[in-house]
């Protein structure tokens, strides 16, 4: 029983990760995605996603890489 909250912990914390993921993927991904459809672009979705991962890591990093 002495290890419950510690699995809750680690379990909040995955499920942290994976949302900080999907909506940076989603967000930029999104915007990028806008963008290509208003300018008439073929790039700016991937450039939204990288951008999006890359924030996303960083968030995650500064969050639980520093524990």
């Amino acid at each position: 029983m002495t290890n419950e909250p510690a699995n809750r912990r680690d379990e909040n914390a995955l499920w942290s990760i994976f949302g900080y993921l999907i909506s940076g993927l989603l967000f930029w991904g999104g915007a990028g995605w806008a963008a290509d459809h208003f300018l008439e672009t073929n790039y700016l979705t991937l450039v939204g996603l990288l951008v999006g991962a890359g924030g996303a890591l960083y968030l995650i990093w500064l969050r639980f890489g520093r524990e």
